[in-house]
């Protein structure tokens, strides 16, 4: 029926460039399709840690960042108004996604990828085979969709619920004065929540705001006028670009597959709680699908599930521990304070956020001394927490 390929691509993101690199690393036919034409735009952070570079750099790809400037440093400022500014252990890049996608793919092209312009409206699966839109055929099929996925649907799985969800609200406005590091702002009224700014290095940065759902309707306005308030130096007149998008966080995560159908991404609500990071979730998850669906077509599902277990099964039970932990604004300012103090917790909370990291019992008992620090200083001061609401 149609057209036979091996293993078939839906969506030419991170995930899905990053699938059928794998895929044709093991031999395999591929296609990869999109309902775009690439370059084209896609609304996120921009911020590529080196954790990405290091998936990339397994499959062959060299030069995704090339021309864009190494951020060497993180500053974080917690809800309490505590700051920690210290360099990452390896340094990080802001690389739009229209310029870091169209590179990913166009490798994947030209490691034998075929690339198609297709708008996937249906899956079926057999036995032997999954039909797309009743003229593609492949042993296997990974989703790579997005937020949205349609292989997600077909699979049975609803979209994220409420406080698994986030929303967001990215631009491109004049960098921030002084030394060239991301900054990450979070919200005390609306924690969790959190702005940031990412310099790409040509005068712009990558700036933006964030909040997980709640069960209210969240309105552009509403999501530009906290951006204004915890990043005073940019001036919403200035933002170009803005689009909003969904980040579906990892904490309510679908089964990776079923049969020769798998999930990669944020199709598989591979959002980091902690940071909102999500393109070496994507690099990785995309990478390991691929190989699966390579391999062992028949039994595609249970082997990459039992290779998403063993090479992120413990971070993202750690992340999402974090994740419930920092709910309370008091442990994020603990962390900061403890981070400021400690290197080796500022080390582990970035591992944490930006790789496949982990806690340990040392890092908590530091955040748990901090905790009590930030308060005991709070007191001292005698002075609101910033950005928190007036009292009535």
């Amino acid at each position: 029926m149609g057209e036979r390929f091996d293993v078939i691509v839906v969506g030419s993101g991170p995930a899905g460039a990053a699938a059928a690199l794998a895929a044709r690393r093991a031999g395999a036919r591929v296609l990869l399709l999109d309902r775009y034409d690439f370059p084209r735009d896609k609304a996120c952070g921009d911020g590529i840690a080196a954790h990405a570079l290091d998936v990339l750099a397994e499959l062959g790809v060299t030069g995704a960042v090339d021309g864009y400037a190494p951020l060497p440093a993180l500053r974080l400022v917690g809800p309490g108004g505590g700051a920690v500014a210290r360099a990452l252990p390896r340094p990080a890049y802001t690389v739009p996604r229209q310029v870091f996608d169209a590179r990913l793919v166009a490798a994947a092209v030209a490691a034998g990828a075929e690339l198609r312009r297709h708008t996937v409206r249906r899956v079926e699966q057999y036995d032997d085979r999954v039909v797309v839109d009743g003229e593609l055929t492949a042993g296997a099929v990974v989703g790579a969709d997005g937020a949205g996925s349609v292989l997600r649907r077909a699979l049975g799985h609803p979209v994220n619920p409420d406080r698994h969800l986030a929303l967001a609200i990215r631009g491109y406005a004049p960098a921030l004065p002084g030394p060239p590091e991301q900054l990450i702002v979070t919200s005390a009224p609306r924690w969790p929540a959190y702005a940031w700014s990412f310099p790409i290095g040509d005068g712009r940065a990558n700036v933006g705001y964030g909040e997980v759902l709640r069960g209210e309707s969240l309105t552009r306005a509403h999501l530009l006028d906290r951006l204004a308030a915890l990043l005073p130096g940019v001036d919403p007149a200035t933002v170009s670009g803005l689009r909003a998008h969904h980040l579906p966080l990892s904490t309510h995560r679908p089964t990776p597959g079923r049969g020769r159908v798998l999930l990669a991404g944020d199709a598989l609500s591979l959002i980091n709680p902690f940071t909102g990071e999500g393109i070496f979730y994507a690099l990785r998850s995309g990478a390991l699908a691929g190989a699966a669906a390579a391999g062992s077509p028949d039994r595609a599902a249970q082997r990459y599930a039992d290779d998403l277990r063993r090479r992120l099964g413990t971070h993202l039970r750690h992340s999402s521990a974090a994740a419930w932990l920092a709910r309370r604004r008091g442990v994020v300012d603990g962390a900061v304070r403890a981070a400021r103090h400690d290197d080796r917790v500022y080390r582990t909370v970035v591992e944490l956020g930006l790789g496949d990291g982990r806690l340990d019992a040392r890092t908590l008992a530091r955040i748990g001394t901090g905790l009590v620090g930030a308060r005991l200083a709070a007191r001292r001061e005698r002075v609101p927490a910033r950005d928190a609401p007036p009292r009535h």
